[in-house]
């Protein structure tokens, strides 16, 4: 065999599964006007987050007779710093309109997705349904200072120390503040609705779970701000309750 051959064998590329943080923009309504003033607001609410921020565009919640000038919304999403990456439509017309701009489409809301192995074979034998992993807490001792982000991937993330306006805290699994949270803290990043958030003070710039958030003006309307709490998800709805 020549040398061609064999660098012809050298495989140059991998297909990796990965699960990333990406923020879904649910529209009930077609009113672009008020999308521009709604997002503006909550771009000046937290800057950091609307920063070239990967979006998935869900439309599936729209009336089916609606006329979506689709490039436009995206536009609209672009500048303020959404960057649409795909869309979650079962519509035809919006179906189609996303292969014209070559975009990927998910299924809509509640539908089930199939998995995909390019190197399956019909007659392969089904695979061993995974193990329990076990799952590691990452304990953190020091103050988190702004600009510094902590990861705990596949556990929880544990602080015995306070975290500092843009400090930002994410975890697979529950994260744990025993002092002030004032950064921000995104638990349950790979789509696990039953993480929480525990801490001592809620002084958040911006708290989420599994993709549901709310950012610091929210918070701060909540009786519970400057409180001890936990917050959990129910539905899309983050509820906040005394520790």
């Amino acid at each position: 065999m020549s040398q061609a051959d064999l660098l012809d064998q050298d495989p140059v590329f991998q297909l990796k599964g990965s699960m990333l943080a990406i923020t879904v923009l649910e529209l009930t309504q077609n009113d672009p006007e008020r999308l521009d003033r709604q997002l503006a607001k909550k771009v000046e609410q937290a800057p950091d987050f609307f920063n070239n921020t990967p979006l998935v565009l869900a439309l599936d919640k729209l009336p089916a007779d609606c006329e979506l000038d689709l490039p436009a919304l995206i536009a609209l999403c672009r500048k303020h710093g959404l960057r649409t990456l795909a869309l979650r439509a079962g519509h035809p017309a919006i179906v189609e309109a996303a292969g014209a701009l070559d975009l990927p489409v998910l299924p809509p809301s509640g539908a089930k997705e199939r998995k995909l192995d390019p190197t399956a074979r019909s007659s392969a034998a089904p695979a061993k349904p995974a193990e329990p992993a076990y799952r590691p807490s990452r304990v953190v001792t020091t103050p988190i200072r702004g600009g510094q982000q902590i990861y705990a991937q596949g556990g929880d993330l544990i602080v015995l120390a306070p975290v500092s306006p843009g400090a930002e805290l994410l975890a697979d699994g529950n994260i744990h503040v025993y002092g002030p949270l004032r950064g921000r803290a995104l638990a349950g990043i790979k789509g696990d609705t039953g993480a929480r958030i525990f801490c001592q003070q809620l002084a958040a710039e911006m708290v989420s779970i599994a993709g549901q958030y709310k950012v610091a003006e929210d918070l701060r309307r909540d009786p519970l701000w400057a409180e001890a709490v936990q917050i959990s998800l129910s539905g899309d709805v983050l509820n906040i309750t005394r520790l």
